[in-house]
């Protein structure tokens, strides 16, 4: 869905590192409003480095070129490093994949929220730990004083998401990319994360990009679907039943359907998908 004022904006966005010949990115564009967007595809794909091209996180060895890269109708690609420092954890949020490399270890998991809170808002520590008790309410932890104090390996995979997503949202950013945000989750609290998230979002009217190689699960959480390919988006669905590129299909033909049990998953039909690629 195209909204009339886009939240991010970008067109023929491409990213190279060192002196290499081929973009990691290459040609990209697309539009977000307040809304779920998935961003799909294998390992080395792009996605990754697209989202990170975004939040301008890249290291120095990346070129990021762009003829629009815009969020909220201002360039980002000419702000300078202090003005990013504003924007990221604040008007622009990155969730991890992995709580236990993402948290700092040697702070609690309340003096780390409590941080998020007085480095962008400007708030007493008081108040900042009220908030960050408050918000972790929010991302309902049920022991709020007991998981403060705790450090992070100290708690699980689930609950370190969860206190991800409240540090993450606690301002409350109007673009949030969460980068597999459930893959170390067990499947088991996947879906309350996601719902979790869900509902935050829709509650701060954010942009969400949410990447992810499980296609399935974004298809079914996300309005829009980018499927990418070497650097490039060869496809973009609302629902998988359109699905018409040979990379997509095998994507999701790679995937297990429990209600199409097969013997033996299909494997990517590489000289199919270059086929198609070479005709675009």
């Amino acid at each position: 869905m195209l909204v009339d004022q886009p939240i991010l904006q970008i067109r023929d966005l491409s990213v190279r590192f060192g002196r290499a010949k081929i973009p990691a990115v290459n040609g990209v564009s697309l539009t977000v409003g307040a809304e779920r967007v998935g961003i799909v595809g294998e390992s080395g794909s792009g996605k990754s480095t697209l989202g990170r091209a975004v939040m301008r996180l890249l290291p120095p060895a990346a070129r990021i070129e762009a003829a629009t890269m815009d969020f909220e109708g201002a360039p980002l690609l000419t702000r300078s490093e202090k003005a990013m420092r504003g924007l990221r954890g604040n008007r622009m949020a990155l969730i991890m994949q992995d709580p236990r490399y993402s948290l700092n270890p040697v702070l609690t998991v309340g003096k780390q929220v409590a941080e998020a809170a007085t480095l962008h808002q400007k708030i007493s520590r008081k108040d900042a730990y009220a908030l960050a008790a408050d918000m972790l309410g929010r991302v309902r932890i049920a022991d709020i004083e007991r998981t403060m104090a705790l450090y992070p390996h100290q708690i699980s995979g689930g609950m370190g998401q969860r206190v991800m997503i409240a540090m993450m949202l606690l301002s409350k950013p109007r673009l949030v990319i969460a980068d597999e945000p459930t893959s170390a989750l067990d499947v088991s609290v996947r879906g309350d994360v996601l719902r979790l998230l869900d509902e935050l979002v829709r509650e701060n009217a954010s942009a969400l990009l949410l990447i992810s190689h499980d296609i399935r699960m974004v298809a079914a959480f996300c309005e829009r679907v980018l499927v990418m390919y070497q650097g490039r988006v060869v496809e973009t669905l609302t629902k998988l039943e359109d699905a018409a590129h040979p990379y997509t299909r095998g994507l999701i033909a790679a995937m297990p359907d429990p209600k199409r049990p097969v013997s033996r998953l299909q494997v990517l039909d590489r000289r199919a998908i270059n086929e198609a690629g070479s005709a675009l």
